[in-house]
């Protein structure tokens, strides 16, 4: 059976599905479509809406983007940019993202036949992993997952194979991973940093991982949408983040995938980009030329000018971020979560047994309805959702004072 199969089914809350009147010979949906199902994170968020609930569940910021990249967008509109660009990506776009590149991770990016802009990191994702998997192939993925792996496979016609991340550190067997690597592994999926644990992967770990790619000819297709938000250890270390592209023998296995989104705070523009070799290059611009044609075209004008941003932007970025999680994290410590703090992106993973739920779905609907705050509940993010049941995940890329006010809303829990 595929993962997801009967899950949490139609929603996270089972919201009843509305009977047809009609006869029909055959089912009317694919078999494809019935094993996962919609987004639990984005129905959190039409949770919070109808319950006015404060929300730390979906992972947008609350506050503007910057002044300079929203006047980009808005000249481009105004400089009538306003047409198709060309389908893999705006010229001046991919030339940034290799600039970028080549400053921030030492690589030498080919813009003309190794970069393709896509309508955000989600359809990077996607678009690769059509492009380049078989049905009856295997994909590693580790979990906790962002909800989007599992379906993309799926939806890819491959078999998803998981391996764990374990609390509090979220490190993973050795063993248990090279046991999910066979002569039918295609790709392993990595987000790193991880939504939605935080979790930071050292460059020991990733040379252990490419490793078992080179040795089964498999390809990493990783998730760098967090590069920048990283926070140093208790004794000051800085944070390091590693691309598995910048490993020996991995340029060539790996694709990259990015976006605007969270680095620029523009979630809602839906510009990201895949960094890959050529020939791979060549396959994902067909799917994507056929998924959604191209992202909009102002908005990859404004992309070039965020790119171009000075390296004290990404500096403040992260420090604006870890004060945020030095906000949130203590107190929801002291309201009787036990919280593993994140060493990057913007997410907590709180674990809800001392308040006597009995699933998280169940505690998730209370803190939503009753406490007023939305969070996402752990099980979406595991193929058996019983080994998410007690977990739960905040987010804090919101203001100082969405967060104190969920906060003080949260204290009804101790009560």
């Amino acid at each position: 059976m595929y993962p997801f199969q009967g899950k949490l089914p139609p929603t996270a809350f089972s919201r009843t599905e509305m009977a047809s009147s009609a006869p029909v010979s055959r089912p009317r949906v694919s078999h494809r479509a019935s094993l996962f199902t919609e987004s639990v994170i984005r129905e959190m968020t039409r949770e919070a809406m109808k319950y006015g609930a404060i929300n730390l569940s979906q992972g947008f910021p609350d506050f503007p983007a910057p002044e300079d990249v929203k006047r980009a967008a808005m000249r481009a509109v105004a400089d009538d940019v306003n047409q198709y660009a060309i389908t893999w990506g705006a010229r001046d776009l991919r030339e940034a993202i290799a600039r970028k590149s080549a400053w921030h991770l030492g690589l030498e990016v080919d813009p003309e036949t190794e970069v393709t802009v896509t309508c955000g990191s989600t359809e990077a994702m996607i678009a690769t992993l059509m492009a380049t998997v078989d049905p009856g192939d295997e994909v590693v993925v580790f979990e906790p997952f962002y909800e989007n792996y599992g379906p993309d496979a799926i939806l890819a016609q491959a078999t998803p194979r998981y391996v764990p991340l374990r609390a509090p550190d979220w490190s993973f067997d050795r063993d248990e991973l090279a046991a999910a690597f066979n002569e039918r592994t295609r790709a392993i999926i990595l987000c790193n940093p991880n939504n939605p644990c935080g979790k930071v992967f050292t460059r020991e770990e990733l040379e252990f991982v490419a490793g078992l790619c080179r040795e089964h000819d498999a390809m990493c297709f990783t998730d760098e949408i967090y590069e920048h938000i990283l926070y140093p250890d208790d004794d000051g270390t800085p944070a390091e983040h590693v691309c598995m592209a910048q490993i020996d023998g991995m340029r060539e296995r790996t694709v990259v995938v990015n976006s605007l989104s969270k680095t620029y705070s523009v979630t809602g523009w839906r510009v990201g980009w895949c960094i890959a070799p050529p020939d791979v290059t060549a396959a994902i611009r067909k799917v994507h030329d056929f998924l959604t044609v191209g992202a909009a075209a102002p908005l990859q004008a404004a992309g070039a000018y965020a790119l171009s941003l000075p390296e004290e932007y990404y500096a403040r970025l992260a420090a604006d971020y870890r004060a945020r999680r030095d906000l949130l994290v203590p107190a929801l410590e002291e309201v009787g979560f036990r919280t593993f703090r994140p060493d990057g992106a913007y997410y907590v993973m709180a674990d809800i047994g001392g308040f006597g739920f009995a699933t998280d779905l169940e505690f998730t609907r209370h803190l939503i309805r009753e406490v007023g705050v939305a969070c996402v509940p752990g099980s979406s993010f595991y193929a058996d959702p019983a080994r998410g049941a007690h977990l739960v995940r905040f987010c804090f890329c919101k203001r100082d004072d969405t967060l104190l006010a969920a906060v003080e809303r949260l204290r009804k829990l101790a009560g």
